[in-house]
């Protein structure tokens, strides 16, 4: 039983002393650097081909490059759109610039311009 008693205290100990170490470290990192790419990449415009303009759905199916900011390759995939009055703005066949952002679980594009 005593046995026991200083395996588990020595296991916290290790593990105490590895978190602090690794805190330690971290210390000398820029997180501002970190925080500002998260913003560029989050804010960084797509190109697209508008494929399919449905405006009863609020939808555009847009055949892109890789968005970076979701992590995605390219495909061609359906987006909502975060405000309708961007469907006036595109038909099928246009090149666009767009940043698209998961909004409540659904693939939004919050920002679009014609090329």
């Amino acid at each position: 039983m005593k046995n026991a008693i200083v395996s588990i205290v020595m296991g916290c100990a290790v593990a105490v002393s590895t978190t602090a170490f690794a805190a330690g470290d971290m210390g000398n990192m820029n997180m501002a650097s970190g925080a500002q790419q998260g913003a560029s990449a989050k804010s960084s415009m797509s190109h697209g081909e508008v494929k399919k303009v449905d405006a009863t759905a609020g939808k555009l199916t847009i055949k892109h490059g890789p968005l970076e900011n979701l992590d995605m390759e390219a495909m061609t995939m359906v987006f909502k759109v975060k405000d309708p009055a961007m469907l006036s703005q595109v038909k099928v066949g246009d090149k666009i610039d767009f940043v698209a952002e998961e909004i409540d679980g659904s693939l939004t594009v919050t920002k679009l311009q014609k090329q």
